[in-house]
């Protein structure tokens, strides 16, 4: 999907179409709140059939920079990740997982959110931050880094 930021807001669906090939289904997002669920299985696998931590990272990063770009939008801005730094807590081989990310802090030129990931009897999963950079659309070119 081209996206082209220097003439209209990035809309929620645009924002989630990633996320959606990947399995994740939104059920909330505000500028403060992401809340998600998907269910793994196989096509998440390593090759020793636990679910690759790249898919909770992915899932992190995701929510939060959905979130955070949603709290800028209204700006004509966009959030883009600084670091994610995940923590894998329990392996999975198959099951739905809950998401919920919260901003933490909300700056003028950076946010800081955190994501849990929970099983569905609660347990703890996968937990991380986000740092991420406020940018103007009208900077950002598409095709290029921001």
């Amino acid at each position: 999907m081209n996206i082209d930021t220097t003439s209209q807001a990035i809309t929620a669906d645009q924002a989630k179409a990633f996320m959606a090939v990947a399995g994740l289904v939104i059920d909330e997002l505000t500028g403060s709140r992401v809340t998600a669920h998907m269910e793994l299985g196989p096509e998440h696998h390593t090759p020793w059939g636990i679910v690759n931590g790249g898919v909770y990272c992915t899932v992190i990063e995701g929510t939060a920079s959905i979130g955070a770009s949603a709290a800028v939008q209204d700006q004509d801005k966009f959030a883009v990740g600084l670091t994610n730094t995940t923590h894998f807590l329990r392996p999975l081989t198959s099951g739905t997982v809950t998401v919920d990310a919260v901003a933490l802090n909300q700056g003028r030129t950076q946010q800081l959110w955190r994501a849990d990931i929970t099983d569905e009897t609660g347990r703890l999963i996968a937990h991380g931050e986000v740092r991420l950079q406020n940018v103007d659309t009208a900077d950002a070119k598409p095709g290029t880094p921001a």
